[in-house]
């Protein structure tokens, strides 16, 4: 079953209990003030025959629908006046009536043919009166009612019916653009579609938010591209100087010794560039996609044991630490890659026997190396994917390790940024969120 279609069908039940109970309440409401009257008439009649002497009791003559009445003794005994043929039920409550010990009350009953309302009423010691009315009229009219009342609600009900197919279309007109601008993104692939979000209610939010998501997935989609151009435009050189080299080596009959040792270095080095592209790209690939879950890392042991690799792998380099207690939330395998790609990044900078300082305070890692510096023109690009400034182009590497950074600290709520040092050289600040 359609939405639409449960949407109306809920309106309408709604509706029909809504009329049914209308319905019911105005019956009753109407048959209260109907037999009210009666009640109201039989009174009247009952003080008239209270004021009557015992001695004319049994003769008194009225008409029907007003002055039926039978006479009850305290013993059970009845007697109706002359002329009246049907005699009313006596029940123990009757005789307490006439006892006395008993008010009056009233009843529901047939009289012969006829529908009934009846008033016990005490008359004197040891007497009561049943009298009775005639509430034919009465069932009548509340028989039409209830005809009239039926015949109003089914037609509330239908109308209900064709109001909430209307107002459910009108309604559910946004979710049907929606939904048929979802069905387009799907069968086209065009990410450039866009809801009208200017509505002040939730479909207005609702839409909002896929505009929003279309938005996240159409920069998704060309940072997707953009990398995959990037990484092929990054692995044509290596993997044309590799086919030239490994051409020239397989035609090397007559080539001389060193220079063959020299075609082999070349291929191992490109080689193991191509290799460390490789594994950048996917570790950025794995950045973007798999989100591991967060926990508490003591940032300045990470740095620590970072500092301690960062030197190991570079001898000739002196690293000084000021490492404060921070614990932050995070997760500590690619917090410390982007803690390794920066000590390496200073390291690939930094002049022989130079210094490299490392702070760790309140969440941030700070990194400072002696090197040249970044030119002011590289600064708004050095965390971009495969830039490389001018003066870093004959150098190793692929690009990529400080957007790699860059991704760690925005995944953890934090950024990155870089700047030149006064005195020379630059420095670059990691700044996660710390917990205590």
């Amino acid at each position: 079953m359609r939405f639409r279609t449960r949407l109306t069908l809920a309106v309408a039940a709604a509706v029909a209990v809504a009329v049914a109970l209308a319905a019911v309440g105005a019956y009753f409401a109407a048959r209260g003030e109907l037999v009210g009257n009666v009640d109201t008439g039989l009174r009247q009649t009952a003080e008239q025959l209270q004021h009557t002497p015992p001695d004319r009791l049994l003769g008194f003559r009225g008409p029907f629908a007003g002055a039926y009445y039978q006479v009850v003794l305290s013993d059970g005994e009845t007697q109706l006046p002359a002329g009246l043929q049907w005699p009313l039920p006596v029940t123990p409550k009757t005789k307490a009536v006439a006892r006395g010990t008993t008010g009056e009350f009233f009843t529901d009953l047939k009289v012969g043919p006829y529908p009934s309302r009846m008033l016990t009423f005490p008359y004197g010691q040891g007497i009561a009166v049943q009298l009775v009315s005639n509430v034919q009229d009465i069932d009548n009219a509340l028989a039409q009612l209830r005809w009239i009342l039926v015949a109003v609600g089914l037609g509330g009900v239908l109308f209900a019916i064709g109001l909430g197919y209307l107002v459910t279309r009108a309604v559910l007109t946004p979710v049907r653009r929606l939904t048929e601008a979802s069905e387009h993104v799907a069968a086209t692939r065009d990410l450039r579609e866009r809801m009208d979000a200017s509505r002040r209610d939730e479909l207005g939010r609702l839409a909002a938010s896929f505009n929003t998501m279309l938005g996240a997935l159409e920069e998704s989609v060309a940072a997707q591209r953009q990398l995959v151009a990037d990484a092929s435009h990054e692995l044509r050189t290596p993997l044309t100087s590799l086919r030239t080299n490994i051409e020239v080596l397989a035609r090397s009959d007559g080539l001389p010794a060193a220079e063959r040792e020299r075609l082999l270095a070349d291929v191992v080095e490109q080689l193991a560039e191509m290799t460390a592209l490789v594994a950048e790209l996917v570790e950025l690939a794995r950045g973007e996609q798999v989100r591991a879950e967060p926990e508490e890392v003591r940032l300045d042991l990470l740095v620590e044991s970072a500092v301690e690799r960062a030197q190991r792998n570079h001898p000739g380099l002196v690293f000084v630490t000021h490492l404060a207690e921070t614990a932050i939330e995070g997760v500590p395998a690619t917090i410390e890659r982007a803690v390794g790609n920066l000590l390496d990044n200073a390291a690939k900078w930094s002049p022989a026997g130079g210094t490299v300082e490392v702070v760790v305070r309140e969440g941030q890692v700070t990194v400072r190396d002696h090197g040249p510096g970044i030119d002011e023109a590289d600064l708004p690009h050095v965390f971009d994917r495969f830039y490389r400034a001018a003066a870093a182009r004959g150098m190793p590497g692929s690009g990529l390790g400080l957007a790699i950074v860059k991704q760690v600290a925005e995944s953890h709520g934090g950024e990155v940024a870089a700047e030149r040092a006064a005195g020379g050289g630059t420095v670059m600040r990691l700044r996660l969120l710390a917990t205590s």
